[in-house]
């Protein structure tokens, strides 16, 4: 037995070992874990057909049985060029979506034709043996298979260098060692006829792809896909928790905040009562502002907090910041001023609800932490064509804050020299949030501040200009839609405050009113015939949902034409679009905010 025999040998056994170490673990179903998975297999077929070859060349030259199998090792050896060459093709352009269709479809169709041709010629065509200088084959048959596998490397090459980019990358290693090792394989064969090593070459080719094959360990995928699942369940469920307590907070906060305000409204009570009916009204707005800070971090961090631009009147919106600021300065000997610069344009396009949040938490920060002095409002622009910079100033005279603590100002829930400011309200959300929101519309905020003299917060936003929005001008210009005195409406809540609420904001419309508590009496009035223009519907109810009783109402009522309006304390990032999507014709939150009820009033009667 030669030095031959015993590399296919060793060959053989290398081989096995490989196949029973890649058959032992499972793979992800990919077209690189195809052709490996074949040609592991096909080489292993292929060494054994190469020492059957061996054998019988060496004992039985001229017999059929030795010109079988080595036809059989040529069909070998054109297999395993043509796949590995369809591979080298594959990972070349694997990146690309138009190559690798082309791939999947035309190009194994052009190379299953290359291949059928080819091996017909191998079949066909003679071939001849010599076992006297060595043990090889010769002839026609033989030829084609080295024209074919030098066509096929020029092929690899070209790929290779056609995906320059990435030339260096280990997908290229099998092919590279095929280069190398066959050019050494070739110059020993020349020199010593007896030792073929193209097969044995073809197992290290295959051993290397083993190591080069996108190739992770399902258990590992397993155990991330649980973790995945247990992360978006413990998400879920964050979620639902913050949807729950902000429906059980917002509803008590609908009944105080919607009493007060009817309160401050009615003439009768006397002026003393109102000053205690407004700071229930400032203690409810703090909390409502604190649940919904605790939303918006929540929104933030799962992403799903959007930036909703529209067309909004700058002017007013520093207008309503005057105005409530004011409101928040209570009885400190605080002057509030106020500099807008002139030259800022009246129409501008962004998301005016979130600037005024920035523009507000600013401005309580500023009312909380100053005593006494003065707080000034600055607003000035850079203009340039059609995009304005605004940039927001507030400046307190307050308590300032250290050098050291300044960094540690935007995280979450942190409050600076808290045995100090104890007395202080707030939970530390404010700050973190303005300055996510401000990230999300791609604006800049800068502190500046002096230890127990006072801070600035100045705010660098864009947005563009609307040259004299024909828009607001058209609604300047439309007359407000007129409420029709006999319009009759259906309020639906479990909860009987809240309907006591609801009916006390809607006396003011002169409406005709009818309330219920659950979704079977809202169903039961509208199988009883009665007509309403409009109905207000709860969704978190006992045994039959809003949800629930809107599919029933379109169900059996698909004539009705009557606009149902989606009335919750749901308020989370979505819901709105959740409800419209589900059929509701609106939806108005709670607590209910007096210019939204007025909207849905006027658009709907």
């Amino acid at each position: 037995m030669n030095g031959s025999a015993i590399l296919i040998i060793a060959s053989i056994i290398y081989s096995m070992c490989l196949f029973f170490v890649y058959r032992s673990k499972q793979h992800i179903d990919t077209v690189e874990h195809k052709i490996f998975s074949f040609l592991i297999s096909l080489n292993f077929i292929g060494l054994i057909n190469e020492l059957l070859n061996y054998i019988l060349v060496l004992n039985f030259k001229d017999s059929l049985i030795t010109f079988i199998i080595s036809k059989c090792y040529l069909w070998y050896l054109l297999t395993f060029i043509i796949i590995f060459t369809y591979y080298i093709i594959y990972i070349s352009f694997s990146n690309r979506e138009r190559m690798v269709k082309f791939i999947k479809n035309k190009l194994v169709n052009i190379m299953m034709g290359i291949y059928f041709i080819c091996l017909l010629l191998v079949v066909f065509l003679p071939i001849h043996f010599c076992n006297t200088q060595g043990i090889y084959s010769y002839g026609a048959s033989v030829n084609i298979i080295y024209v074919v596998s030098t066509i096929c490397l020029l092929t690899g090459i070209i790929c290779m260098f056609l995906n320059f980019k990435n030339i260096l990358s280990k997908k290229y290693l099998p092919l590279l060692s095929f280069l190398s090792l066959g050019i050494v394989a070739m110059a020993i064969q020349k020199l010593y006829p007896s030792i073929t090593l193209t097969t044995s070459v073809e197992t290290f080719v295959v051993y290397m792809m083993y190591f080069t094959i996108e190739n992770p360990d399902i258990k590992l995928i397993e155990q991330l896909n649980i973790a995945r699942a247990k992360a978006e369940q413990a998400n879920a469920a964050k979620t639902d928790f913050l949807s729950n307590m902000s429906h059980e907070i917002r509803t008590p906060l609908n009944a105080i905040m919607g009493f007060s305000n009817i309160l401050l409204e009615d003439k009768k009570i006397p002026s003393s009562a109102k000053e205690e009916i407004n700071d229930i009204v400032m203690a409810s707005d703090n909390l409502f502002e604190i649940v919904n800070g605790i939303l918006d971090i929540s929104k933030i961090e799962a992403n799903k907090l959007e930036i909703v631009n529209n067309e909004y009147d700058f002017t007013k919106l520093c207008q309503e910041l005057i105005s409530l600021t004011k409101g928040r300065l209570g009885e400190k000997p605080i002057t509030l001023k106020m500099a807008i610069a002139p030259d800022i344009p009246k129409y501008l396009y962004g998301d005016s609800q979130r600037i005024k949040q920035v523009c507000i938490n600013l401005l309580t920060n500023a009312v909380k932490y100053t005593k006494e002095g003065e707080i000034t409002f600055q607003v000035d622009c850079i203009r340039k064509n059609d995009v304005c910079r605004l940039i927001i100033a507030v400046e307190d005279t307050g308590i300032g804050i250290k050098k050291d603590n300044i960094n540690k100002l935007f995280n979450k829930f942190e409050r600076l020299d808290l045995e100090e400011n104890i007395t202080i309200e707030g939970t530390g959300l404010g700050l973190a949030i303005t300055k996510k929101l401000l990230d999300l519309m791609n604006g800049k905020i800068v502190v500046q501040s002096v230890y127990g003299k006072g801070s600035k917060f100045t705010v660098s936003i864009d947005q563009k200009i609307v040259e004299g929005s024909p828009k607001q001008e058209e609604v300047k210009k439309s007359k407000p839609k007129k409420i029709t005195k006999k319009g009759r409406i259906l309020v639906v809540d479990d909860n009987l405050i809240n309907l006591k609420v609801a009916e006390k904001l809607l006396e003011s419309y002169h409406l005709q009113i009818d309330s219920v508590t659950s979704g079977d009496e809202c169903l039961k009035l509208l199988r009883s015939k009665k007509k309403y223009d409009l109905i207000l519907l709860d969704d978190m109810m006992p045994k039959l949902s809003g949800t629930e009783t809107l599919k029933i109402i379109r169900k059996e009522f698909q004539d009705l034409k009557t606009p149902v309006v989606m009335l919750t304390a749901n308020a989370l990032t979505g819901m709105k679009e959740k409800y419209l999507n589900l059929g509701f014709k609106d939806y108005l939150a709670k607590p209910i905010d007096k210019q939204e009820l007025d909207r849905i009033i006027k658009t709907y009667l």
